[in-house]
Parts: structure tokens; sequence; C-alpha cells
């Protein structure tokens, strides 16, 4: 990213005042590049920028096959960055307050049955603390529904099986009690065994998930061996750790869960984010009748 006093600015006031993640402002800067990469030399700067430079932008990025869905997210961090700046007086006014998103169609997410997840499961070497790590950190992901970054930030002081709960800190650093099934729980006990033998690096001590290196795993490590797995036993779908979070919304849902009970448990500060797993529901009992009615 360009060194710029504004976007600099910017960042700052994402991490400190929104209280977003690393990972969500890392997002953020990278598609605010995309607006520096397009201003280039020219004399367009972030302070005389108009509309009609803003709608020429988006036009170039459409023309590069850029897909609505990308767009949409370019222009919510657009309009969020001039907002800053009108806020801070760095400009007297709004370029991206009349830009329009384009509409987007309903993508229902990947959802795995739990005989997937279950074959999924088959695939690990449990004779090994690798695989007895790996499978206590699905377990997880599906028992509790959570964000990969809450799981690979799981400290031991959040965890309180008597009490059957595990306490999240979610985005925002905002936090959640959420119910830990006694599976989870049985493997996260099974991976402590191998864990204790693991020399591990100062500032991790209360870090639950750890690499062989006795730092905490990382996100990339996780997604690694979740798609090695599913390969290993020849699921197709497109595979990732969040696929386990939307199953455990999904099956909830299925089997009939309230609704703010499943926002709640997944941390969603709005019922429409949550409300796209009724939409899952529905295709669900569709396929249902497809499948097993007589006349279908």
């Amino acid at each position: 990213m360009e060194r710029n006093p504004e976007i600099e600015s910017y960042k700052r006031y994402l991490l400190l005042e929104k209280g977003l993640s690393a990972n969500t402002i890392e997002a953020y800067m990278t598609d605010l590049q995309k607006l520096i990469d397009y201003i280039g030399n020219s004399e367009i700067t972030i302070e005389t920028i108009q509309t009609a430079h803003l709608e020429e932008f988006l036009a170039e990025l459409h023309d590069k096959d850029i897909s609505p869905r990308s767009i949409a997210r370019i222009i919510s961090g657009l309009k969020s960055f001039f907002r800053f700046l009108l806020l801070e007086k760095l400009r007297s006014d709004d370029p991206a307050e009349l830009l329009e998103a384009p509409k987007i169609g309903l993508k229902l997410p990947v959802v795995l049955s739990v005989e997937e997840i279950d074959l999924l499961l088959s695939a690990i070497d449990l004779s090994t603390a690798e695989g007895t790590r790996n499978y206590a950190i699905i377990e997880t992901l599906y028992s509790c529904g959570l964000r990969i970054s809450e799981l690979t930030n799981l400290r031991f002081s959040n965890l309180f099986f008597k009490e059957g709960f595990i306490r999240v800190e979610g985005k925002g650093s905002k936090q959640r009690l959420v119910p830990i099934s006694e599976v989870a729980i049985q493997r996260i006990q099974d991976w402590l065994y191998y864990r204790n033998q693991i020399p591990i690096k100062k500032g991790n001590e209360d870090i639950l998930f750890i690499s062989s290196r006795g730092k905490a795993i990382s996100r990339v490590t996780v997604f690694h061996y979740i798609k090695l797995y599913a390969e290993e036993v020849g699921l197709q779908k497109k595979i990732s750790p969040h696929v386990f979070r939307h199953s455990f919304a999904t099956h909830l849902l299925e089997r009939g869960a309230n609704i703010r009970v499943i926002q709640e448990m997944l941390g969603h500060e709005k019922i429409t984010t949550t409300e796209i797993y009724t939409h899952i529901d529905r295709h669900f009992l569709r396929q249902e009748i497809i499948e097993h009615h007589p006349r279908s």
C-alpha cells in the first residue's frame, strides 16, 4: 500500500475505533490500493477525485471481469473511506455517496452433510500428534460454528469444559459464549496429551492449537489439511474451514433451532446475515422432496 497520510489515518481508524481484525483491515487496504493504482501518475488525487472518476474506475473493474460481488465489496470500502475523510474534515464532500453497488444474486454457501463430515474425519490418522490436533480442530469448527480466526486464537483461558461452553472473541473484539459438544471436548483433551509434549514459543503459552514448532497454528495450515483430507476421501465440493461454520448453522436450522439462537452463536450483528441459512433450509427441503417423493 502506497504510504499516504489519509490512508494511514484511515487504517488506524479501522483498527482503533472500529476494532476490525488485521485480516479485515488488510482486505480494505487491498481494495483501496486498486483505486490508488488506477489513479497512478495522473493529476487526480484522493483529495480531488470526483464521483465521475470513481464511476470510470468501477467500469474498468467490470471490463476486467471482476465479479459483481467483488465490485460491491470494493464500493462498500470506498464509501467507508470517503465517509471517514468527510468526518475528519480531510474532504468537504463525499464522491462515493451516490455510487450504486451492482445487483448480486443469492449465492448459497457450500454445506457438508453429517455423513460427508464423518467421511472427511475418517481420513485423519489419529495415531499422530498432527492428526489428533487436526481432528480436534475440525470437530471444534463444526461443533461451535467458529470462524477460522476465532479458532486459531482460541485460548485455554476461554475454555469452560465443566460448564460446556467456550468464550470466543469475534469480529471487532466482541466476545460471546458458545456451547461446545462432548465430542469436541473429548477430541481437544486427546490433543492435549500431545500438546503438552511440544516446547511452546514465548507468547503462545495460552494458545490451544499450536504447530509442531510451538506457535499458534496458521489459517493457511488449517486450510491445507482440510483440503488434503477432502481430496483423500474424494469430496467434490469446494471446501474450506468456513464450510464447517455453514454446516453448523444449516444443520441446526434443519433440526428446528431458532434463528435468533443461531445468530447469537455465530456472532452475527444483524439477523439478515443469518437469514441466508433459511434459504439453504428451503433448498434442503426441496431437494428432500425431489429425492424422496413418489411423484417427483
